[in-house]
């Protein structure tokens, strides 16, 4: 048995555990976050749960609903709108990552890729978080934090969509071999091929959102 003291963690370790937790889809959208069971939980007073909470409201990963904080529900047109964002933003990153990249930081996307090739059936959560790996990689090789902190917060608006892209159809390999073209373009420094190829990756996750959400639309009437 863990005694209450060994269990106990920062604010920001609560913070960066739950942040994570919303950010690969553990807790579907409507989930309620108390204080109580969350110092429980980890081991802590009350006072470090209500800092990390509030943070995560800050980011938008929580909103103030009657019955408390909640992660938020999806707003299409929102989604509409960060994908236009990030189409933008990622074809910016992976130009620079081509640009600036080191060795180390494209062994790091090559082992990723990797890994995620041998993947057997992996699930929806494996899936968004692998693949939010991949891409956190892609920044980091930018060496840009600026652009780096911008595409962190973006991300964040899309983690409340039903159903990950990546879990449509034959997605899941397709998109891998995308990453694969995205790696090469990096490897030769080829900044406009990198453009091009992550704005394409991105394109195409967009169009499979849009038809998510029409399909949630429909069965919702």
């Amino acid at each position: 048995m863990v005694s209450p003291r060994e269990r106990k963690v920062d604010t920001d370790q609560i913070f960066t555990t739950l942040r994570d937790e919303i950010l690969t889809g553990q807790h579907p959208a409507g989930t309620q976050f108390k204080e109580i069971p969350l110092a429980e939980r980890f081991g802590v007073s009350r006072t470090p749960i209500r800092s990390a909470l509030t943070r995560l409201q800050q980011e938008q990963l929580l909103v103030r609903r009657d019955r408390g904080l909640e992660i938020p529900r999806t707003d299409p047109e929102r989604v509409i709108q960060v994908y236009d964002l990030r189409i933008k933003l990622e074809e910016t990153a992976a130009g620079e990552a081509a640009r600036s990249h080191q060795l180390s930081e494209l062994l790091r996307l090559e082992a990723l890729l990797a890994r995620d090739r041998a993947l057997e059936n992996p699930t929806e959560q494996e899936m968004l978080s692998t693949n939010l790996e991949f891409h956190e990689a892609v920044w980091a090789a930018t060496r840009n934090p600026v652009l780096i902190d911008l595409l962190e917060r973006l991300g964040t608006h899309l983690i409340h969509s039903p159903r990950p892209t990546l879990a449509v159809g034959g997605r899941w390999p397709e998109s891998l071999d995308e990453h694969a073209a995205i790696i090469r373009a990096i490897e030769d420094r080829d900044e406009e091929l990198a453009r091009q190829l992550a704005r394409e990756h991105m394109e195409t996750a967009k169009k499979i959102r849009l038809r998510l959400l029409k399909e949630t639309a429909i069965h919702s009437f």
